[in-house]
């Protein structure tokens, strides 16, 4: 069995963060390990609070996985701080990392900001440089672009100028600001477009994390960018569907993961 390696935020609502990385990389048939930058308080209705891990321990966690389990995918998600991105680039350059998949939590759905400037800087510095692929929503694309963005032909534009800018693939989510859900990859060699359906689900939570930990779950297993998106977005629209519902609660739940998992699929050769 491959493994990957999630780095992002803890969900305690097991959504998001590394609890829907986990749970994602596993469904799709790999070894999940994590090394966590912050504890959140959080569930479906927003994060209460934070509190970060010192750099010193992630540097801890990463040395520990990467000198006895080195992952075939590794992806990244929320790091709120300059310091701890700093760590995990460097880590990551000390280890030869590969297929670093990088979902920018930097700006919300709803625009709201994540980042601060210095680990903004960071990001854009010392660890998109070193992404197989970015996976920003249409904000965060925004931001590390430059452009707006409105309608699918900029879409395309944005996408070339982070790509160029990087050096990295990137896939932009479209999401229903502009499309239903078509998403565009965009690499050196050209780019193409992801159709998706809109599925009448308002339980979105964690969508980006689960995403972006199945593209690096079947990266681990050999598949190309392009068939792992195609069967990451297949993983994803078939966990919207199921429709999981989690009983009472006060308010939207986290969608399902009642998918089969593919433990027995044969990786590329």
């Amino acid at each position: 069995m491959k493994a990957a390696l999630t780095i992002a935020g803890s969900d305690s609502s097991g959504g998001a963060g590394i609890q829907a990385d986990l749970k994602t990389m596993t469904l799709n048939g790999v070894f999940a390990m994590s090394a966590v930058t912050a504890l959140t308080a959080q569930n479906t209705t927003g994060v209460k609070d934070i509190l970060e891990v010192p750099p010193a321990f992630l540097e801890a966690q990463l040395d520990a996985v990467f000198t006895d389990i080195p992952p075939q995918a590794v992806k990244t998600g929320m790091v709120s701080s300059a310091d701890l991105i700093s760590v995990i680039a460097r880590k990551l350059r000390q280890y030869g990392a590969e297929n670093l998949v990088v979902d920018p939590v930097m700006v919300a759905t709803s625009g709201a900001r994540l980042l601060r400037e210095d680990a903004m800087d960071a990001l854009k510095n010392e660890l998109l440089p070193l992404a197989a692929v970015v996976t920003p929503n249409i904000p965060e694309a925004q931001l590390l672009s430059g452009c707006a963005i409105g309608s699918a032909a900029e879409m395309e534009a944005a996408a070339r100028v982070i790509g160029e800018r990087y050096g990295c693939a990137v896939l932009l989510k479209g999401g229903h600001r502009i499309n239903d859900a078509n998403d565009f990859l965009w690499q050196p060699d050209g780019g193409r477009w992801f159709e998706g359906r809109r599925i009448a689900n308002p339980n979105t939570h964690g969508t980006g994390c689960t995403l972006s930990s199945a593209i690096a779950a079947n990266l681990a297993k050999g598949f190309s960018l392009c068939e792992s998106v195609e069967r990451a977005k297949a993983y994803l629209s078939g966990a919207l569907n199921a429709m999981l519902d989690l009983g009472k609660g006060s308010g939207p739940m986290n969608h399902a993961f009642d998918i089969k998992p593919a433990y027995r699929e044969e990786a590329p050769q």
